[in-house]
């Protein structure tokens, strides 16, 4: 049975940090992608941040480029989000995700899901 935990959620000020944790079991991790999506209310899911199999390659929405870090520690199945400097627009609900495909353009969407977490919820304060 696969499973995505994710953790790590809370609420800070503008301008904090948070860093979300993933971790995932009842699938071979290291051999994977996996990503953060994300959903504010009233908006369609979107896609925040990937990391292929080894973490050799990383892909950011431009609106958390430079501010977002995606890391995934093969050893331990978990995959992290350190997120910097946050702005109330950063405020939704944070999904890790199992990818079934990648999106060559860079420009994931939810139809390149397999597997969903419940989501931990993120809220930045002005």
């Amino acid at each position: 049975q696969v499973q995505l935990v994710e953790s790590g959620g809370g609420l800070v000020q503008a301008g904090g940090s948070l860093r979300l944790s993933c971790t995932v079991s009842g699938l071979p991790f290291s051999s994977v992608g996996l990503g953060w999506f994300r959903q504010a209310p009233g908006k369609e899911r979107e896609f925040v941040s990937v990391s292929s199999q080894h973490g050799y390659d990383t892909w950011y929405h431009s609106s958390v480029k430079g501010r977002f870090t995606i890391s995934r520690d093969n050893a331990k199945n978990t995959l992290n989000l350190q997120m910097n400097d946050l702005k109330p627009e950063d405020t939704a609900m944070y999904y890790c995700a199992k990818l079934s495909t990648y999106s060559l353009s860079g420009n994931f969407t939810t139809s390149n899901v397999r597997y969903w977490g419940q989501g931990t919820q993120v809220t930045v304060s002005s």
